[in-house]
Protein backbone atom coordinates (compact mmCIF):
# COMPACT_ATOMS: atom_id res chain seq x y z
CA UNK A 1 0.00 0.00 0.00
CA UNK A 2 1.39 3.70 -0.77
CA UNK A 3 2.10 5.62 1.74
CA UNK A 4 -1.06 8.42 -0.54
CA UNK A 5 -3.22 5.11 0.22
CA UNK A 6 -2.45 4.68 3.93
CA UNK A 7 -3.24 8.17 4.51
CA UNK A 8 -6.54 7.49 2.81
CA UNK A 9 -7.47 4.98 4.83
CA UNK A 10 -6.77 6.31 7.97
CA UNK A 11 -8.89 9.41 7.15
CA UNK A 12 -11.78 7.07 5.90
CA UNK A 13 -11.48 4.98 9.17
CA UNK A 14 -11.75 7.86 11.80
CA UNK A 15 -14.46 9.61 9.49
CA UNK A 16 -16.39 6.42 9.85
CA UNK A 17 -15.60 6.10 13.63
CA UNK A 18 -16.86 9.19 14.25
CA UNK A 19 -19.98 8.45 12.65
CA UNK A 20 -20.40 5.21 13.83
CA UNK A 21 -20.11 7.14 17.37
CA UNK A 22 -22.69 9.48 16.32
CA UNK A 23 -20.29 12.47 17.27
CA UNK A 24 -19.73 15.35 14.76
CA UNK A 25 -16.55 16.76 13.74
CA UNK A 26 -17.32 19.81 16.01
CA UNK A 27 -17.70 17.74 19.34
CA UNK A 28 -14.62 15.44 18.35
CA UNK A 29 -12.78 19.11 18.13
CA UNK A 30 -13.77 20.39 21.55
CA UNK A 31 -12.88 16.82 23.28
CA UNK A 32 -9.52 16.82 21.86
CA UNK A 33 -9.13 20.61 22.32
CA UNK A 34 -8.54 21.17 18.40
CA UNK A 35 -10.08 23.45 16.06
CA UNK A 36 -13.38 21.67 14.21
CA UNK A 37 -11.32 22.43 10.90
CA UNK A 38 -8.35 20.37 12.07
CA UNK A 39 -10.87 17.41 12.42
CA UNK A 40 -11.92 17.94 8.54
CA UNK A 41 -8.22 17.83 7.37
CA UNK A 42 -7.75 14.59 9.15
CA UNK A 43 -10.65 13.06 8.00
CA UNK A 44 -9.64 14.27 4.14
CA UNK A 45 -5.92 12.97 4.70
CA UNK A 46 -4.70 16.60 4.62
CA UNK A 47 -3.45 16.69 7.89
CA UNK A 48 -1.30 13.91 9.73
CA UNK A 49 -2.41 12.26 12.82
CA UNK A 50 -0.09 12.02 16.13
CA UNK A 51 0.18 8.50 17.96
CA UNK A 52 -1.48 10.25 20.88
CA UNK A 53 -4.23 11.63 18.49
CA UNK A 54 -4.61 7.91 17.21
CA UNK A 55 -4.88 7.26 20.70
CA UNK A 56 -7.46 9.36 21.72
CA UNK A 57 -9.65 9.01 18.91
CA UNK A 58 -9.79 5.71 19.59
CA UNK A 59 -10.53 6.77 23.12
CA UNK A 60 -13.40 8.63 21.85
CA UNK A 61 -14.85 6.28 19.30
CA UNK A 62 -14.48 3.30 21.41
CA UNK A 63 -12.39 1.15 18.50
CA UNK A 64 -9.17 0.18 18.82
CA UNK A 65 -5.62 2.17 17.56
CA UNK A 66 -4.75 -0.67 14.75
CA UNK A 67 -8.85 -0.15 13.81
CA UNK A 68 -7.84 3.19 13.02
CA UNK A 69 -4.54 3.13 11.60
CA UNK A 70 -5.82 0.10 9.11
CA UNK A 71 -3.87 -2.63 10.32
CA UNK A 72 -7.03 -5.17 11.35
CA UNK A 73 -10.30 -5.69 9.33
CA UNK A 74 -13.31 -3.39 8.66
CA UNK A 75 -15.37 -6.29 9.52
CA UNK A 76 -16.06 -6.93 13.56
CA UNK A 77 -15.92 -10.61 15.01
CA UNK A 78 -19.21 -12.16 16.39
CA UNK A 79 -17.24 -11.63 19.33
CA UNK A 80 -17.20 -8.25 19.81
CA UNK A 81 -18.61 -6.58 22.26
CA UNK A 82 -20.77 -4.08 20.50
CA UNK A 83 -21.55 -7.40 17.78
CA UNK A 84 -23.08 -8.72 21.15
CA UNK A 85 -24.31 -5.75 22.37
CA UNK A 86 -26.63 -5.43 19.71
CA UNK A 87 -27.79 -8.97 19.55
CA UNK A 88 -29.14 -8.68 22.66
CA UNK A 89 -31.00 -5.37 22.06
CA UNK A 90 -32.12 -6.96 18.26
CA UNK A 91 -33.54 -9.78 20.74
CA UNK A 92 -35.73 -7.19 22.17
CA UNK A 93 -37.75 -6.27 19.48
CA UNK A 94 -40.87 -7.38 18.03
CA UNK A 95 -40.57 -9.69 15.01
CA UNK A 96 -42.09 -6.76 12.81
CA UNK A 97 -40.07 -4.37 14.09
CA UNK A 98 -36.81 -6.78 13.47
CA UNK A 99 -38.20 -7.09 9.57
CA UNK A 100 -38.47 -3.34 9.09
CA UNK A 101 -34.97 -3.30 10.49
CA UNK A 102 -33.43 -5.80 9.10
CA UNK A 103 -34.68 -4.02 5.80
CA UNK A 104 -33.31 -0.62 7.00
CA UNK A 105 -29.76 -2.16 7.01
CA UNK A 106 -30.53 -4.29 3.77
CA UNK A 107 -30.52 -0.40 2.20
CA UNK A 108 -27.65 0.93 3.98
CA UNK A 109 -25.52 -1.92 2.75
CA UNK A 110 -27.43 -1.37 -1.10
CA UNK A 111 -26.22 2.31 -0.71
CA UNK A 112 -22.80 1.69 0.06
CA UNK A 113 -22.00 0.38 -3.49
CA UNK A 114 -20.59 1.45 -6.28
CA UNK A 115 -23.59 2.19 -8.56
CA UNK A 116 -24.12 0.05 -11.60
CA UNK A 117 -23.05 -3.08 -9.22
CA UNK A 118 -25.45 -5.86 -7.54
CA UNK A 119 -25.32 -8.45 -5.38
CA UNK A 120 -24.81 -12.14 -6.83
Amino acid sequence: MSEKERKKLIAARIREARLAAGLSQGQVAKLMDLHRPSVTEIETGNRKVSADEIRQLADIFDVTPSYLLGETPDTLSVNDPKIQLAARELQKLEPEALDKLLHALAMFRNDDKPKGKTDK
